[in-house]
C-alpha cells in the first residue's frame, strides 16, 4: 500500500535530502567552530604566567614609563595597550614588528616593572589561522570558499527549521518522550535519540550562529540585516574620523595617561579598555572599553577625545544604544559565544559539539532506514513469490 504523501513527509523529505548533501560541510564547518571557541583561552590556560601578575604595594608604572620599557625589549612600532581594571592581570601592548602587520604582534607586559612576560604569536599562529581558513573557506580560495559555506549555512538553517517540525509530536501528550534520551532502547534508537533530542536543545543557538555567520558570506545578506536593525552591522571598520579645526597648532597633544584617566572618568564599570598610543593632533583619539566578567554582556563603550583638549567629542556608551544597535555591534560575539562572557562561551562549546553529531547521526538514521526498506522490500518479495508458488502448487 503506497503510504499518503503529507506535510509531515514533505518536510522529512526535504530533511533528509538537504542533510546527505551537505553533511560533511557542515559537520566541517560545526567541528572547526567547536575547536575555534576556547582555542584563545588554552593559552592562557597553559601560560597563566602571561597573564596573572603579583600585585605589589605600589600603583602600576605610568603608560608612558611602560611604553619606554616595552621599547628597550621589543623592536618595532608600540600602537595601542589593552588595559584590564583587574590590579593581577597584565598589561597588552600591540607591536608592529613589520609594517605590513595589520593590528600588531600582542606583548603582555607587567604593569608593576615593565618586564615582558610573553607574546601572542602561539594564539593566532598557524593553528588557529588553519582551522579559522576552514571554518570560513573549507581551506579553499576565499572567492570559492566564502559561498559554499554560505550556502551550506542557508541549507542548515532549514535543516533546524524542518528538524523542530519534524520534532514537534503529532500529540501533545507525547512531548515529553521528545525531551529524554532513552539509553536502555538499543543503539538505534539511542542514535536516534542522541539526533532528535540533542537537536531540539542546541535549535535556539545553532540558530543564532547560523544568522550571524552568513554577515560574512553573503554582502546582501549583512546589508539587509542592517536594514531591518537600522543599524549597520560591522559599522565603524576602516572609517576615518573627520579632521578636527586645530586652532593653535603648536599645542601638544595629551599623554596617553591623561587619555586613560578621562576614559575611566566617563566609561564608568569595570573591563578592558583599549587605548591607542600614535596621536595626530588633526585627529580623534578613540578608545573602547569592553566588559570581561564571566557573566557579563559584551558590549563595547566607545569615546573620542580631542587630542590637545581632552573634551569629549563622543561618547557612545552600549547601554544607551537602541535594540537593533545593540545586536547590530554584537554580531561577532554572538556568533562566537562572547556575548555573555565565559558562561555563554561553555554553552557555545557544547552547542556547537553537539551541531558536529547531527550530521553523523542523521547520516547513520537515513542508512538505517534504508536498510529497514531493503529488508522490507525483500520480505514482500519472498512472501509473493511463496503466494505465487502455492498457487502454482493447487
Amino acid at each position: 500500500m503506497k503510504r499518503k504523501y503529507t506535510w509531515r513527509t514533505f518536510f522529512n523529505d526535504i530533511h533528509l535530502w538537504l542533510g546527505v548533501g551537505s553533511g560533511l560541510i557542515l559537520f566541517i564547518v560545526c567541528l572547526s567552530g567547536t575547536i575555534l571557541t576556547f582555542w584563545p583561552d588554552m593559552d592562557r590556560w597553559q601560560h597563566p604566567e602571561k597573564y596573572k601578575v603579583a600585585v605589589t604595594e605600589s600603583a602600576p608604572l605610568s603608560i608612558a614609563v611602560l611604553k619606554s620599557k616595552v621599547s628597550e625589549q621589543i623592536e618595532g612600532e608600540i600602537v595601542s595597550v589593552q588595559i584590564s581594571d583587574r590590579p593581577d592581570e597584565s598589561y597588552t601592548f600591540s607591536v608592529k614588528e613589520d609594517p605590513k602587520q595589520r593590528r600588531g604582534t600582542a606583548y603582555f607586559v607587567q604593569p608593576y616593572t615593565g618586564e615582558v612576560l610573553g607574546d601572542g604569536k602561539a594564539i593566532y599562529g598557524g593553528g588557529y589561522r588553519t582551522w579559522f581558513r576552514m571554518h570560513r573557506w573549507l581551506l579553499l580560495d576565499t572567492e570559492i570558499g566564502r559561498p559554499i559555506v554560505g550556502i551550506s549555512t542557508i541549507i542548515f538553517l532549514f535543516l533546524m527549521i524542518t528538524g523542530f517540525i519534524l520534532w514537534l509530536p503529532k500529540r501533545m501528550k507525547y512531548m515529553k518522550q521528545g525531551l529524554v534520551i532513552k539509553s536502555k532502547s538499543g543503539w538505534k534508537r539511542l542514535n536516534h535519540d542522541l539526533h532528535n533530542v540533542l537537536g531540539f536543545y542546541a535549535l535556539i543557538l545553532l540558530l543564532v550562529m547560523g544568522l550571524t555567520g552568513l554577515n560574512w558570506s553573503f554582502e546582501w545578506y549583512k546589508n539587509g540585516l542592517s536594514q531591518v536593525l537600522n543599524a549597520q552591522v560591522f559599522g565603524g571598520r576602516g572609517e576615518k574620523s573627520e579632521p578636527l579645526s586645530i586652532i593653535d597648532s603648536t599645542a601638544e597633544v595629551m599623554s596617553a595617561d591623561e587619555f586613560y584617566e578621562k576614559s575611566k572618568a566617563l566609561l564608568a564599570g569595570g573591563g578592558i579598555t583599549s587605548l591607542p598610543l600614535q596621536y595626530d593632533a588633526t585627529k580623534p583619539v578613540a578608545i573602547r572599553k569592553v566588559a570581561n566578567g564571566f557573566f557579563s554582556v559584551r558590549g563595547a563603550d566607545n569615546l573620542q577625545l580631542h587630542p590637545i583638549t581632552g573634551e569629549p567629542l563622543a561618547v557612545e556608551l552600549f547601554s544607551e544604544k537602541t535594540l537593533g544597535q545593540q545586536i547590530a555591534q554584537s554580531i561577532k560575539p554572538l556568533h562566537t559565544g562572547e556575548i555573555m562572557g565565559t558562561f555563554s562561551k561553555i554553552l557555545y562549546f557544547i552547542t556547537c559539539l553537539i551541531g558536529t553529531t547531527l550530521p553523523i547521526t542523521g547520516i547513520i538514521i537515513w542508512i538505517n532506514k534504508l536498510k529497514k526498506k531493503r529488508s522490507r522490500k525483500k520480505k514482500a518479495v519472498a512472501k509473493s513469490q511463496a503466494v505465487e508458488a502455492n498457487v502454482a502448487a493447487v
